[in-house]
């Protein structure tokens, strides 16, 4: 059974599942100060549809190994993966001042990793993979983030900071 605490209450995942219910505190912020990234691989539709499942994962593990590597030394938080797209915030959990200026930092060290990286990539995937590019969106604004528990609880953000 999976649990943690949180601000003077436990949270288990096997029992509120099992309840059916959602009990203890809320694990929910409010961070007035973040700036949120969304990167997705340009051309990757047509480029996976042509290739094997093992060969899409290869590039994308290769890609957001590179991308956590950088995360962690430039102190930015990974949110999560959806397909090709990576989510990444700055401004939390703790607050940063130069929130902007950090992820457009992280977002110009992504856009020359992915090049390289898809470069040596094309050697066992294929010439066109280095044609593939890299796509970033950047806000700062206010967010709401955390924990959504449930079946497969996981740390969200909600927003017009996120959805802009």
């Amino acid at each position: 059974s999976a649990s943690f605490e949180t601000n003077n209450s436990i949270y288990n995942h096997e029992a509120d599942r099992n309840e059916g219910v959602i009990r203890g505190q809320q694990i929910a912020h409010k961070f007035f100060n973040t700036t949120i990234l969304f990167a997705d691989i340009a051309g990757f539709t047509k480029w996976s549809s042509t290739r094997s499942p093992e060969q899409v994962f290869q590039l994308l593990e290769a890609m957001y190994h590179e991308f956590d590597q950088i995360a962690w030394k430039k102190d930015v938080f990974k949110v999560e993966t959806i397909g090709d797209c990576y989510m990444a915030v700055t401004g939390l959990p703790e607050p940063q001042e130069d929130h902007a200026v950090i992820m457009t930092q992280f977002a110009a060290s992504c856009l020359i990793r992915m090049k390289k990286l898809m470069k040596k990539l094309e050697i066992s995937l294929g010439d066109d993979t280095s044609e593939l590019g890299l796509r970033v969106g950047l806000h700062s604004g206010e967010v709401t983030g955390g924990i959504l528990r449930g079946e497969k609880s996981r740390f969200q953000l909600f927003g017009d900071t996120v959805n802009t």
